[in-house]
């Protein structure tokens, strides 16, 4: 394989999984893209090391095989003499006894095909992960533009969507069940096109850092290129008409501003102090908006009940099944079982809206620990790509896409769509690859080249 061959792997990858991934609704599209992410795990696993892991990807690499045990864990069959005592089951095992149905051996999981099902869904960002830090089938700025080019698209359908009127029998949305009326893109969800537009900001400002070290000509060209892409995800911000996207949008530009303006403490620090302030108003203000993606102008009192009312509801449900958990993609099915009955509706919850919270649900305390201990390892990524030279400009872009998923994770749930766990995934490999400052040019280098005409 040629090396260019080998670079593209990674970004045509990750383009695919934008295109392909926008909802678990496209079951064709996201097999495509598991079998894929199975072709590039192979090759890593075939692939002789040329060098080894750095130890932050090996810690991460551990993290990511404690939770496939975990989830494996929960789909063992346990004997009926001992799942029913388990914390949750007793309903279920009741279920049994009135139907005069044999105990039969259960696992942890309530849902084990789901959990399954989730546990495929690991394989599209894993897939971009090994070929980023084992294979090395990238080149960063390829990455970038493969990133930009699947948000691009995503506009330019979003643009049609809206064009065609946005009601069900507009032919560009993707999918049955979508965010009609607003500009989706390769999504069912419009929340989550605005979380692929906001990450896509850092990723311009680091193009715009590194036209400062080009020469004029092409230092114009970059930019006139930057500002023209700009423009173009703002269109899309505002076609995308997310309550998540405008919040999100302006700590992420504050921060993203840090990798072009001079690296100074006090300019480092201000910035940073804006961005907090931001994310906490834009926080409460996604918090306290509907669940559906709909005009700020909707039912806000209806909005803010309805969250209320699923945070509360999954919370009981977490008391009940702790420690242990109701199983992974198991939630659908648990919070049923919770929900008020007076209210009957077409609407009903897939998700929690609060990504956290609905771990803890399914994982129970293990996954619990499992988050706190992820996080404590990327803030410690994220310091390291601070604290080093100019070579990490794009893992400090990464560090800021990477903070907005996570962020937007506390009141959505955009990780569970393959095309933004592809695109945190790549996130994640950025903070652990290593940079090699560009190596310093000699004097003579800088002189201008004569020439011999001969005639």
């Amino acid at each position: 394989m040629s090396s260019r061959m080998r670079e593209a792997a990674a970004p045509l990858y990750l383009f695919l999984c934008l295109v392909l991934g926008g909802s678990a609704q496209g079951i064709w599209a996201n097999m495509l893209l598991q079998l894929l992410g199975l072709a590039i795990l192979g090759w890593a696993a075939a692939a002789p090391a040329e060098e080894s892991l750095l130890p932050a990807a090996r810690q991460l690499l551990i993290l990511a095989a404690v939770a496939i045990a975990i989830i494996v864990g929960q789909l063992v069959p346990l004997p009926p003499t001992l799942w029913p005592h388990l914390a949750g089951r007793a309903p279920i095992a009741d279920g049994f006894r009135i139907l005069g149905i044999a105990m039969p051996a259960l696992p942890l999981s309530l849902t084990p095909y789901g959990s399954v099902d989730s546990l495929f869904g690991l394989i599209p960002p894993v897939a971009i992960f090994f070929a980023i830090v084992r294979l090395k089938a990238y080149r960063t700025g390829w990455l970038a533009g493969a990133l930009l080019a699947g948000t691009v698209a995503g506009i330019l359908l979003g643009a049609l969507q809206v064009a065609s009127g946005g009601g069900l029998s507009s032919p560009w949305y993707l999918y049955v069940e979508s965010s009609f009326g607003l500009a989706t893109g390769f999504f069912a969800n419009a929340n989550h096109m605005a979380i692929l537009l906001v990450i896509t900001l850092p990723f311009l400002a680091a193009y715009l850092s590194f036209a400062r070290g080009a020469n004029k000509q092409r230092n114009t060209a970059i930019i006139a290129v930057v500002a023209g892409t700009a423009v173009v995800i703002l269109i899309g911000i505002i076609l995308n008409g997310s309550l998540a996207g405008y919040g999100l949008a302006l700590p992420v530009l504050v921060t993203s501003a840090l990798l072009v303006l001079p690296q100074k403490r006090l300019l480092r620090i201000g910035a940073f102090l804006i961005a907090a302030l931001l994310l906490v108003g834009a926080i409460g203000a996604i918090a306290s908006s509907a669940t559906r993606s709909a005009q700020f102008d909707s039912d806000a009192a209806t909005s803010v009940q309805s969250r209320q009312e699923m945070l509360a509801t999954t919370t009981r449900a977490i008391r009940d099944f702790m420690p242990w958990g109701s199983g992974l993609g198991s939630f659908r099915s648990v919070y049923h079982l919770y929900e008020s009955r007076d209210p009957i509706t077409s609407i009903y919850v897939n998700h929690a809206h609060y990504d956290y919270v609905e771990i803890a649900l399914e994982l129970g305390v293990a996954g619990v620990l499992l988050m706190i201990a992820f996080l404590i390892w990327w803030a410690r990524a994220v310091w390291r790509a601070w604290r080093s030279g100019d070579g990490a400009i794009y893992a400090r872009a990464a560090s800021i896409a990477s903070a907005a998923v996570l962020v937007h994770s506390l009141v959505d749930f955009p990780l569970r769509t393959p095309a933004i766990s592809a695109a945190f995934a790549m996130c994640l490999a950025l903070l652990v690859e290593r940079y090699r400052a560009p190596a310093a040019r000699e004097k003579s280098d800088l002189w201008p080249t004569r020439h011999v005409v001969l005639k």
